[in-house]
Formats: C-alpha cells, structure tokens, sequence
C-alpha cells in the first residue's frame, strides 16, 4: 500500500493560517478515514483531526476545535487540514494516516488505528 504524502507546512507567525494537503497513493476499493495527528519534540503523537470517507463523521482534537477545519476531495484523493489562528503549541510535524475505522469507542484517536502513515510536514509558528 502507498503512504500519503503531506505537503503544505511551513515556518509562520502566531495568528497566521495554513493549510495542509495529504494525498493518498495510489488506489483503494477500502472507503478510508484520513486522520492528522502531530508530535512536538519530545512529546506524545497527538490526534488532531479526522474525517470518514463521505465526510458524514468528523471529530477534532479538543487545543483545535475551532481554529482547525477537516476536509477531503476523494475524486483528487486528497484531505486538508486548514489551520487558522495558529499558535506555538500547533508546532510539530504533522501526519497524515489512512485507515479503515469503527468510530467505535472512539478509535480514531489512537495512532494503533491507523495502519498507513505519510512521512509528516513540518509546522513551525513562532511568537
């Protein structure tokens, strides 16, 4: 299976906006979520965000909800993260991952859900 790739990070000031993007690769007949969490230096891997296949489920990490919009364009097999008012905790490399999910006790906030990881974009946002 191909990882999805990450793009759209960057270096920007408290307040400024991002947005990420994560293709998928390659094909699936699997009817995936794609998720973002991110991990600061010397921190646990966070759940930031997810988002189920036709969009009719979406959840947010309590330090986004908000500021943070989930979205995805499956005829481009590609999700984004919009990240408004960002502030230095949002710093960290950002992931996305693909999985098929229960949404059962809340599973989409375990990395273990997830079996397929992009490499991460970098997300710095300075005072």
């Amino acid at each position: 299976q191909v990882r999805p790739v990450e793009s759209g990070g960057g270096v920007v000031q408290a307040g400024d906006s991002l947005r990420l993007s994560c293709t998928a690769g390659g094909r699936s007949s699997t009817r995936f979520s794609m998720g973002w969490f991110r991990q600061a230096p010397g921190k646990e891997r966070e759940f930031v965000a997810v988002i189920s296949w036709s969009g009719d489920r979406i959840h947010y990490g309590d330090s986004v909800r908000g500021r943070f919009t989930i979205s995805r364009d499956n005829s481009e097999n590609t999700g984004y993260l919009q990240m408004n008012d960002l502030k230095p905790d949002d710093t960290g490399v950002y992931y996305c991952a693909t999985g098929a999910l229960s949404y059962s006790q809340r599973d989409y906030l375990l990395p273990t859900a997830y079996p397929i990881w992009g490499q991460g974009t970098q997300v710095t946002v300075s005072s």
